[in-house]
This record gives structure tokens, sequence and C-alpha cells, in this order.
């Protein structure tokens, strides 16, 4: 039985990796080749029934997916977006979602912007149908901008500067309560510097303690790496342009320890976003600039499953693909999406304006 059971997770690997070649394969084709094989891969507007802005994004499966938006708006599909669900918390139409972290179609933490009590966090064990407010901001000086789980009960959440530097909550218990982390492990914020709240990816980790945040607003748009669930962070410099309170990083992602992409740029339509995204090897020690970058800026990036130099950035005027980690990015498509996520069952989905919700398909 034992070698049965190898013999069934081995099918399923091959399985998996044969259509993840193709996802990509397609994916990655130049238009000649889609239309020869008739395969595209393009983004399939979802009909989410509702007209705000979903910043945040969770993806769970190519079926279920979260979006999280203005006026206090959650939706939860579990068809692949043939239909959606609005599972809001009750008496939040004056709060502004910008990230979600779901874990299951059940299971899933929501995260409101805001100065002071604006700040909030709520999490749901039924798909939505009640939720529970397991923090509320009390400091006057606090803004919290993202979220991210290492796993199903530690995560952290940060906000901009308090008292000149990063603020760090902390969760072990899925979302279910919070803590303020020490700052004495946190470097000296920039003048200026703090967190864009455009995709719900200033935050993000990658295994069981580590975790980077993303800035911008400062003299250099930084990216802060924690190897202990932030307690403790070290700063680096991006090449990424900062100076000016709309540049800098926007969004990160890290497809092991090592590995992670920074777009960003400045966010003003009338703006150049030149060198809008960047490349590390080694945990964000150091970053390159992409030698092709995105043509503008970008809010957010994933990797796509089982790939090890293919992602995806977005951003309001279009859609990216590196196929060669990060160092040259070319365009797929100009609708426009704030947010990407990415399952390891091949979907991936995004959200942005207008109620606009996608999920790739070929």
């Amino acid at each position: 039985m034992r070698g049965l059971g190898k013999s069934r997770r081995t099918s399923r690997a091959v399985t998996v990796g044969l259509c993840a070649a193709a996802f990509a394969a397609a994916l990655t084709a130049t238009p000649a080749q889609a239309r020869e094989a008739g395969k595209a891969a393009h983004w399939a507007l979802k009909d989410s029934g509702s007209d705000v802005r979903f910043r945040g994004l969770s993806a769970v499966s190519r079926d279920t997916a979260w979006v999280a938006g203005a006026k206090g708006t959650v939706l939860r599909t579990t068809d692949g977006g043939a239909s959606w669900r609005n599972v809001s918390p009750p008496g939040a139409a004056d709060l502004e979602f910008r990230d979600i972290e779901a874990f299951d179609a059940r299971r899933a933490v929501v995260l409101a912007i805001g100065e002071g009590e604006a700040s909030r966090v709520f999490r749901t064990d039924d798909g939505g149908a009640t939720w529970t407010e397991s923090f509320r901001n009390t400091d006057a000086k606090a803004f919290y901008d993202c979220l991210t789980f290492f796993d199903r009960r530690h995560g952290l959440a940060m906000s901009d500067p308090v008292d000149g530097r990063f603020r760090i909550l902390s969760t072990s218990d899925g979302g279910r309560s919070w803590k303020v982390l020490p700052s004495d492990g946190m470097p000296a914020a920039q003048d200026g510097e703090a967190g864009f709240a455009a995709s719900g990816q200033c935050l993000v980790s990658a295994g069981s303690h580590d975790a980077w945040l993303a800035t911008g607003g400062g003299a250099h748009a930084r990216v802060l790496h924690s190897t202990d669930r932030g307690l403790t962070w070290k700063a680096a410099e991006t090449p990424i342009p900062a100076g000016d309170p709309a540049r800098g990083v926007f969004a990160l992602a890290f497809r092991d320890r090592a590995h992670g992409l920074a777009v960003g740029g400045d966010y003003r339509a009338d703006q150049a976003s030149p060198r809008a995204a960047a490349v590390t090897p080694d945990g964000g020690r150091t970053w390159t600039p992409a030698a092709q970058p995105p043509p503008a800026y970008r809010s957010g990036v994933s990797w796509l499953p089982h790939s090890r130099t293919s992602a995806l950035a977005v951003g309001p005027t279009g859609t990216d693909l590196t196929t060669d980690g990060g160092r040259t990015w070319r365009t797929l498509d100009t609708g426009s999406y704030d947010t990407v996520d990415c399952t390891p069952d091949l979907g991936c989905w995004a959200s942005g304006e207008k109620g606009r919700v996608a999920r790739l398909e070929r």
C-alpha cells in the first residue's frame, strides 16, 4: 500500500508539472504562436456585481477567491467567478478594506486601513456569514497598510512609522488576537517614508519565519527583511525611484526565502515610472533593476505557479510578464488591475477598479 500511495503522489506531481508547463507555454507564447496553437492565455473578466475598487485579493484555488475593497466590501466566489456572494462585515460600509488573507473557502482575515480607529482587522470562520473584529487601532499616529501570514496561525500586519519606526502587529492564533511587537529591532524610518496600501502586497512572507516590508516616500525606496517573524529587521535600498510621497516600492513577491521581485514607480497617471521593477537573488540584501522594466507604474506582482522564472505584474495600465526571473518584462494586457495572486492549482486572479475581477484562462 505504501508503494501504491507513492505511485499516486508521483502521478499527481507529474500531472501538475505537465499542466504547469502547458499553462506557462500558453502564457509565454508569442502572439503568432498563440494564434497557431489556439491557446492564448488571457484575463477573463468575471462579473462581480459590484462597482467598488478591489485592492485586496486572496486566491485560494482556481475555484475559490476572496476580494476586499472600498465601502467595507468583501466578496467570495467558490465556482471560479461564475457567481459572487457579498459577505461584507455588517456595519463596515465606512471602512476601506485593502488586504485580505484567506486560508480556504471559510476562513479569512481582512484589514481596513486608515488613521486611528479606521485601521481594523476582522476574521471569519464561516465563509463570511459572521465576522469578529479582532483588532482596532487606538493610536492616532498609526496607519495600517498590509497583512501577511506564514501559516494558518502566525501572521503580521504593518503600520506606517510611529515615532520614527514602522510598527508591526503579530498574531499566533490565526488573526483572532493581535499584539504590537517591540520596535527595538526595527531600523529608523527615513523622513516621509511609508508603505503603500495599494494591493495588499507591501508586506509579504515566505516560509515559516521570513517577511519583507516595502516602502516609498523617503529619499530611497527600501525593502526591510525579517527572519524571525517580525522581531528584528534589516533594510536594503532598491533602485526603484522614490523621493516623493507618490513613488517607491508598492508590491513584493518571493517564491522562496531568496528569490524576490519588487514593483512600483509613481502612481500618478501623468508621471513616468522608470525603473519600475527590481529583482533580488539573496533574500532582499541586494536589488538589481530590471534591464527591461514594465513600461509604467505597477502595484501588484505574483510568481506563476510551479515556475522559477515567470511572474506577472499588474497596474492601472496593464499586465506584464517576465520569463527570466524579473530581468525583462513584456506587456500582455492593457486592462486595469491593482493586484494579482496565483495558486498552486494554476489559478491566477486579478482585481481592481470598478469591480473588476478576472481569472487567467486559456
